[in-house]
């Protein structure tokens, strides 16, 4: 295990021409403290966890002194935010520290959120607060736990500094950690500038550090593509399944990995509602829940679109290449989708109709509001062979008759399987989680905070890393809201 001036650093984007990025040294905070620290993730670093008790932890990790081997840059980027192209945007208060290589070779970026000002800050104060980072920390370990790729946290360093957002706040800086801060953003910037020598050299670099089965390839960045479009087709079933909200699904934070960024306005699903619109700024209700395979597939659009200039053949066989690749995005989407909702049901096999089964159900929970996520947890418990009887899940319903005509049909299914009633629910059990990041459980766990007590921090962190399993003396978790926690507003500061 290494300490903090041991990490094995390759800052491979910092060496990249200036054009990708402006070198920015961090501005520490006033007062910083550790707030909390990920052993995990430290150990993805080959960091030894006990170098988070020693004081210059915060010193390196705060912006105070430089941190041995890191190159600290502001990635540049542009994008399209609620659908309107923005041609400069970049890290505005967060900075590319570097990149460390394992002991496994894997790269994994440092990047520190709310480092101060920068070239891209656009009038900003490059500061992050309290509030935000504790649920970016929240969030990246719980989708983590539900086996969402993901940007995570190294740690969450707290200050008595304000800032100013729709209140004064405290002051906070967020390490986060990721195989890659790539953006369509990154690549949208080269192409509206017609730059597409760098745009060529940005594909190269994405692709020998993140893609490199695809070197010496033909067709490599039709290649990139077509990966591109499958990790996103998956990753935006894997939101819908566990019912999660982004709420800025601009293309500035759409991973070229696939992994879930940029956590700003989200929310899991409480009462089912396909509307869903967690971010208060959204007045268009652009980034609805029910919309977000719809974006997803828009975002990758603007990235096809931006990869055009690199594509093999004339403009017109680019393009035409392009769109196939885009119209494969729905079989990946619906295959993932399909199988994540038959594991949810505790279906083996998928049929015809499974879909049908589905939605019906889906309705049920529109119509009256119910638990998403209580009541596939519950499911779990349901007897084909009790009929109406299976009275904890027919609680959650005022209209008893319609749960009952639907569970005569999927008691049919799953008898048709004949498989053992144990083995189902316990398999039920590993993809429908127990536990979820409810908006309320964040902002208990801030307000804490915010009297300097991180322990329901911690607390919750922990849960959300093994959602899955019934944990003693945490049933108030997987409770749905009391009213005051259905109607909390989250905004993009958040």
């Amino acid at each position: 295990m290494r300490t903090l001036e041991s990490l094995q650093f390759d800052n491979s984007y910092a060496r990249l021409p200036e054009a990708f990025h402006r070198r920015v040294a961090p501005l520490p905070l006033k007062h910083p403290r550790l707030a909390c620290f990920n052993a995990e993730v430290a150990e993805l670093l080959d960091l030894d966890p006990r170098e988070a008790e020693r004081p210059e932890f915060v010193a390196y990790l705060g912006g105070e002194r430089p941190l041995p081997g890191s190159d600290p840059v502001a990635m540049a980027y542009s994008g399209h935010q609620f659908g309107h192209y923005v041609p400069q945007l970049g890290d505005g208060r967060a900075l590319l520290l570097g990149e460390v290589v394992n002991g496994r070779g894997e790269r994994w970026d440092l990047h520190l959120k709310g480092a101060g000002e920068t070239p891209y800050s656009r009038m900003g104060d490059g500061r992050a607060v309290l509030r935000s980072s504790i649920r970016e920390y929240l969030c990246g370990e719980a989708m983590y736990g539900l086996g969402i790729p993901t940007t995570r946290a190294l740690c969450l360093i707290a200050s008595d500094e304000k800032v100013a957002r729709e209140r004064m706040e405290r002051g906070a800086m967020l390490l986060r950690v990721a195989p890659s801060h790539l953006r369509f953003g990154s690549f949208e910037l080269f192409y509206y500038q017609a730059d597409f020598s760098a745009l060529e050299r940005l594909a190269d670099y994405a692709i020998g550090h993140h893609f490199p089965h695809l070197l010496g390839t033909a067709e490599r960045y039709s290649g990139l593509l077509r990966e591109v479009v499958e990790r996103t087709a998956h990753l935006m079933a894997q939101w819908q399944l566990v019912g999660f909200a982004h709420g800025v699904m601009n293309t500035d934070n759409m991973s070229l990995l696939g992994l879930t960024l940029d956590y700003g306005p989200f929310g899991f699903l409480d009462a089912f509602d396909p509307g869903f619109i967690c971010n208060h700024s959204d007045h268009s209700g652009r980034y609805a829940f029910q919309r977000q395979p719809y974006i997803g597939l828009w975002n990758l659009s603007r990235f096809a679109q931006a990869l055009l200039p690199l594509l093999e053949g004339e403009p017109e066989a680019a393009a035409e290449q392009a769109n196939a690749i885009l119209g494969e995005y729905d079989h990946h989407f619906s295959r993932a989708y399909g199988r994540g909702m038959g594991a949810k049901l505790g279906l083996q096999e998928q049929r015809e109709g499974d879909a049908g089964l589905a939605v019906e159900l889906l309705e049920l929970l529109a119509a009256e509001g119910v638990d998403y996520s209580g009541l596939f947890r519950d499911l779990a418990t349901f007897d084909p062979t009790a009929g109406a009887a299976n009275a904890t899940l027919r609680a959650w319903f005022r209209d008893g008759a319609g749960f009952d005509a639907w569970a005569q049909r999927y008691a049919a299914r799953l008898q048709s399987e004949g498989r053992d009633g144990a083995a189902r629910a316990a398999q039920m059990q590993r993809v429908n989680p127990r536990y979820v990041l409810r908006n309320y459980l964040a902002q208990l766990a801030i307000e804490q905070a915010e009297r300097h007590d991180f322990s329901e921090l911690k607390r919750l962190a922990q849960l959300l890393r093994d959602p899955f399993t019934e944990q003693v003396g945490a049933e108030r978790y997987a409770a749905p809201p009391p009213e005051w926690g259905r109607r909390l507003v989250i905004s993009c500061s958040s």
